[in-house]
């Protein structure tokens, strides 16, 4: 009996047979649904695959946006050779760019959990409502390990450990794809290979020093087990390694993870691969898709075509690269079922999924310090005050990569702030006391959330280019907290933020001390456990600085220097 994947190698060995350098290279290229291409260039097969991102939206419902890469897909097909689309989005804490769906905590949250079944429902969750809005493809799970709290992109990650990021990549890529590729999968990537959390000083994009030994044994165990557990995509990183841009190291995109660690899935360029790091350099090191986006799409192609047609791009690598496309386009089923299910569509943002996402923010909660039993709460307080802006904001809850790149200010669809949460559960008076001007000393408890605004990528490094954070709360936040301890009220504070904060003197002035990270959709669960319904699970997935004195170094505070006292150690967290 004939294997499936023999029989795959054998459908892609007649198809590339048959196809020209131009179909080829179609194949190797990705671009936005909404991007400015010529007209038949999806039906004359010069593209492989499409990308949703920021920017307009593929339409106003669910069934709209599938009815748009229906469309899409049926030009594909109508090509000479047939060849159906993969349709990727940036689905990394549900699937975040559909306003509606059901948003998990951003990972940073999901390693508090240590829970592994509960982070492979989550993304299984993530891969059937990614589904439903017509996707095949994620770009997910980062699996990043973060040695600078200044880097803007610490939330996506898993924690600092090796270990705990490890087992949480391999529970990931099971829940996106099951046990392996096929017609009910979808195509999940880890990412970004290799070092993006690791650059010197924490900056996106910027230069990882470390040795090859230490990228080896510190850096290199998630995507083992990515590649261990059939992950179907890898994406390469933003950051050099000592100097030379990993779109453009042979090394480790070919040597080392193809070869050496068997990775026979496709490699995907970030934005712009091209054009940003050595344009037919990054071919000949391994990248096998490019997102020819913005403005790259016809630059791309000629210039690929003229390096295979001039002899600095082999045609072996050409057709390696292809192979790997084909093979996961075939072992999803893709030729066979190309359109996405429209029974699907009434699970997006389901109360089945809600209920998992709220288990998922109840268990991320880590609590730091808990003064004489301040919690849990009891429901039939007197009067309780709610203060901050971040208490009935889902938008702010949620970080960045939510419904919008840079995440949003906003309440969106389907979700539930901490503030209703808490008029939910409590008997006595809520009063919301926004920016802590109301005259509430006569107050019970107050709950002040506080924390970051949503970011993403650079617009989040602290000391970067954009520049815009802090470690440390900002002087508003900071006079919430005084406010009310100037007032003789128990004070619990409630922090969101996508990384740990320099917060010393504020959990030295509370009764209580919540780090809530950024629980997505449902903010109800925090006050769930605030009120003693759920105890608190979380430990925390980073260490807990203890002054901006942390961070003079290279890499600031992380668990595996010997020399740094951290105020709470990687793993701490208190319970009821």
């Amino acid at each position: 009996m004939i294997s499936k994947d023999i029989k795959i190698e054998e459908k892609i060995d007649s198809l590339l047979a048959i196809m020209t350098l131009d179909e080829k290279i179609g194949q190797m290229t990705q671009v936005r649904h909404f991007e400015e291409i010529p007209e038949d260039a999806i039906s004359s097969g010069a593209i492989g695959s499409i990308i949703h991102t920021e920017g307009p939206l593929p339409g106003s419902n669910a069934a709209s946006w599938q009815a748009t890469f229906t469309s899409l897909q049926k030009k594909a097909l109508a090509s000479r050779l047939g060849i159906p689309l993969l349709f990727g989005v940036d689905a990394v804490h549900g699937q975040n760019t559909y306003d509606g769906a059901t948003i998990f905590p951003h990972n940073i949250g999901l390693g508090a959990t240590r829970n592994t079944k509960l982070v492979e429902k989550a993304a299984g969750i993530t891969a059937l409502e990614s589904k439903a809005t017509g996707f095949n493809w994620v770009f997910s799970p980062c699996v990043a390990i973060p040695y600078n709290e200044k880097w803007g992109r610490v939330y996506e990650a898993f924690s600092e450990s090796t270990e705990l990021t490890e087992s949480m990549a391999r529970a990931s890529v099971l829940g996106h794809q099951g046990r392996r590729l096929d017609q009910n999968s979808i195509m999940a990537t880890a990412k970004h290979f290799i070092g993006d959390g690791a650059t010197d000083n924490g900056v996106e994009g910027g230069d990882c020093t470390l040795s090859q030994q230490e990228v080896r044994e510190r850096l290199l165990p998630p995507y083992h087990a990515a590649v261990d557990r059939g992950v179907g995509a890898v994406m390469a990183s933003f950051n050099s390694m000592a100097g030379l841009p990993m779109h453009a190291n042979k090394y480790w995109i070919t040597d080392v993870l193809k070869e050496s660690m068997g990775f026979n899935g496709i490699v995907v360029s970030d934005w712009k691969g091209y054009s940003r790091f050595g344009e037919n350099e990054i071919i000949n090191a391994g990248i096998d898709m490019v997102m020819a986006v913005d403005g790259d799409f016809e630059m791309y192609r000629g210039g690929l075509k003229s390096g295979v047609e001039n002899g600095q791009v082999s045609q072996a690598r050409i057709d390696d690269a292809v192979r790997r496309i084909l093979r996961q386009k075939y072992s999803l089923g893709l030729f066979e079922n190309p359109f996405p299910d429209a029974t699907l569509i009434p699970k997006i943002g389901s109360d089945e999924h809600r209920e998992v996402a709220k288990q998922a923010v109840r268990e991320s909660l880590v609590l730091l310090k808990n003064k004489k039993k301040t919690l849990p709460l009891d429901k039939n307080l007197g009067k309780i005050v709610v203060v901050g802006e971040h208490a009935d904001n889902s938008g702010l809850q949620s970080g960045g990569w939510s419904i919008h790149w840079q995440g949003s200010a906003e309440n969106y669809s389907g979700s539930t702030t901490i503030l209703n949460g808490i008029k939910r559960l409590a008997k006595g008076e809520v009063i919301y006391d926004m920016d802590a001007s109301g005259d509430h000393k006569d107050a019970d408890v107050a709950i002040i959330v506080i924390g970051e605004t949503p970011y993403a990528e650079l617009f989040g490094d602290i000391g970067g280019e954009i520049d815009a954070y802090q470690l440390t709360l900002t002087e508003n936040h900071k006079n919430y907290i005084n406010t009310y301890v100037n007032k003789g009220v128990k004070v619990v504070i409630v922090l969101i933020s996508g990384r740990p904060l320099v917060t010393t003197e504020e959990i030295d002035r509370s009764d209580a001390f919540v780090a809530a990270w950024l629980p997505g959709s449902e903010g109800g669960g925090i006050a769930e456990v605030l009120f003693g319904e759920y105890n608190f699970k979380g430990k925390l997935p980073h260490s807990w600085p203890r002054s901006e004195e942390d961070y003079k170094g290279k890499f600031g505070p992380n668990f595996w220097d010997s020399t740094y006292a951290p105020l709470f150690p990687f793993g701490y967290g208190l319970e009821y």
